[in-house]
C-alpha cells in the first residue's frame, strides 16, 4: 500500500512539474486581456496621449511583456498590496527608457501642434524640420537635466521646469527657423 501511493504521490508530482497544477505559468488570454484594459486607464497620460492607436498598441504590448516577464504567475501579480502602482511604474520606466531611445518621441510629450497653438512654432514645418526641432530639444534637454528621469521627474513636479523647458523650445525655434518668441515667465502663487 505504501509503495502504491509513493507511486501515486511521485506521479502526480512528475505530471504536476509538467503541466504545472500547483500554479499557472502562462497568462490565460483573458488576464493578457484584464491588464490591457488596467492600461488602458493610462492612456490619457501626456505621452501617451498623442500616440497613434498603432503606436498604443506597441506601448501596451511592451508593457504587458515586461509585466507578464517579471510576474510570470499571473495571481502573484493580481494580488500585489499595490497593484496599480506597479502598472504606473511600468509605464513610466518605458515612457522613460522610449524618450532615451530617441529624440523623435519627444513630439508626444510636446505636439507639434501644440507649439504652433503657443506660437512656439511656425506653423506649416515639414517631417525634416519637426525632426530638426525636436532633436534640438532633446540635445538641449539632456544637457539640462543629468538623466531622462531627472527631466520626467521635473516635468511631472515642477513649474520651473515648465519654463525651463518653454525657454529650451524657443532656444531651439530661434536657432533653426528665426523664430522669436517672447519668454513669459510663470510664477508659482502661494
Amino acid at each position: 500500500m505504501r509503495k502504491f501511493l509513493l507511486s501515486v504521490s511521485l506521479l502526480t508530482l512528475s505530471v504536476c512539474g509538467f503541466i504545472g497544477c500547483s500554479q499557472q505559468r502562462e497568462w490565460s488570454r483573458e488576464q493578457r486581456q484584464a491588464l490591457r484594459q488596467m492600461l488602458r486607464d493610462y492612456r490619457q497620460m501626456v505621452y501617451l496621449e498623442n500616440l497613434t492607436e498603432a503606436e498604443y498598441m506597441l506601448f501596451a504590448d511592451e508593457v504587458a511583456a515586461e509585466i507578464e516577464q517579471d510576474y510570470p504567475i499571473y495571481t502573484s501579480f493580481i494580488e500585489l498590496p499595490a497593484v496599480n502602482d506597479t502598472v504606473q511604474v511600468y509605464v513610466v520606466t518605458t515612457i522613460v527608457e522610449q524618450l532615451n531611445a530617441d529624440a523623435r518621441n519627444m513630439r508626444h510629450l510636446f505636439p507639434y501642434n501644440s507649439l504652433v497653438e503657443n506660437s512656439v512654432l511656425p506653423s506649416g514645418l515639414d517631417r525634416a524640420q519637426q525632426y530638426a526641432f525636436y532633436r534640438c530639444l532633446a540635445r538641449k534637454v539632456n544637457n539640462t537635466y543629468p538623466t531622462v528621469g531627472s527631466f520626467v521627474d521635473a516635468m511631472l513636479a515642477d513649474t520651473t521646469a515648465v519654463n525651463t523647458i518653454s525657454q529650451l523650445q524657443q532656444q531651439c525655434a530661434a536657432d533653426l527657423f528665426g523664430w522669436q518668441v517672447d519668454i513669459v515667465e510663470i510664477v508659482e502663487s502661494n
